[in-house]
């Protein structure tokens, strides 16, 4: 006999792994088959494999060459792609892990940020497929909400009425920019990404690849500023602090950040940021008599590509590696071109 199938679960579905051999005449008849689907649906049958899930992966002398839907409605393309092949480990919120695709993490990221122009959500696919590839390599898992908050695909079927639409229009932008991901000194980067900022990106002396740009369409961003009064007994009852209206508040720069001294405690500005859920890093601090008023300007923290002001550039008749090149100047575009069908 010469193959051997292994069912795995990634958290809501079964997934059939198929290893077959090129010895093995199946094998043969699926590298320019139409008809995979049918073909493998009889194989499953013929061979009593207790498979009742839909998606199986095909591996042939150990190369994933294809990955098939068996339902009805198709969601996942019939042509390989790097996206089907390359899986990730994802340490969930209850610490367990999760095994998905590539495809299956972009396309969670990419629900998040529907309503953006298409280029934008492409240039976004490109970030986080960098991250994917860098975390794999030097971690062998991603925590699920480090960047930006992983889902599970079932979480937006239930919250998204057109998901089945959306789902297909993902599909065709990440099949567009397949095996595209940015690298600066031949080293994977990090995806800093923020809703909006004050009108420029910042720089951080521990990645070289961050640079500072101008993004003045930030600042009509309906974002761009919040107020937020917080009690003092708030503040003294979560930093653990005792202030007072007559408190000296002060704000020094360490090193290429900001830190904020209240009462006899010293904290960074993320700190701040977290403690009250505060929309940016961009804080301004003002006394009264029996609360503090915290303006942030922007959304995020101001790293890398700004959303709102890609969507602008894109709205110009940008694409992604205009973007991308904005943000990243930095960076290289590059494309991994190993075969896999």
């Amino acid at each position: 006999m010469h193959y051997n199938y292994e069912i795995r679960s990634n958290g809501y579905e079964e997934i059939l792994y198929l290893y077959l051999t090129m010895k093995y005449e199946f094998s043969k008849e699926l590298t320019n088959s139409n008809d995979l689907g049918r073909r493998t649906k009889n194989f499953i049958q013929n061979n009593n494999i207790p498979f009742n899930g839909n998606k199986v992966y095909l591996i042939i002398d150990g190369i994933v060459v294809k990955i098939l839907d068996l339902s009805k409605d198709n969601l996942y393309p019939s042509k390989s792609y790097f996206s089907d092949v390359f899986t990730i480990n994802i340490i969930l919120e209850d610490n367990s892990i999760c095994e998905i695709t590539l495809r299956e993490y972009l396309q969670s990221i990419l629900l998040d940020n529907y309503n953006c122009e298409i280029e934008v959500l492409k240039a976004i696919a490109i970030l986080f497929t960098t991250y994917a590839l860098k975390m794999m390599r030097e971690e062998k898992k991603l925590v699920y909400n480090k960047f930006i908050t992983y889902k599970t695909l079932n979480y937006y079927q239930d919250k998204l009425i057109n998901y089945k639409h959306l789902i297909n229009k993902l599909n065709t932008i990440i099949n567009s920019i397949d095996g595209l991901y940015l690298t600066y000194q031949n080293e994977y980067i990090l995806p800093f990404i923020h809703y909006s900022n004050e009108g420029k990106t910042k720089t951080n002396s521990l990645y070289p690849y961050l640079s500072s740009v101008k993004s003045l369409w930030d600042l009509a961003s309906p974002t761009y500023l919040e107020i937020t009064n917080i009690s003092y007994d708030e503040i003294n009852n979560k930093l653990k602090v005792n202030i007072n209206s007559t408190s000296k508040i002060e704000m020094y720069k360490k090193e290429d950040y900001l830190t904020i001294k209240l009462g006899n405690k010293v904290f960074n500005l993320e700190e701040i940021r977290q403690a009250f859920n505060l929309k940016s890093l961009e804080i301004y601090i003002i006394s009264y008599p029996t609360y503090l008023k915290f303006i942030t300007i922007g959304r995020g923290n101001s790293y890398g590509l700004s959303i709102y002001g890609s969507n602008e550039i894109a709205k110009n008749g940008g694409k992604y590696y205009d973007i991308l090149k904005y943000y990243y100047p930095k960076t290289i575009l590059s494309k991994n071109i190993k075969e896999l069908s």
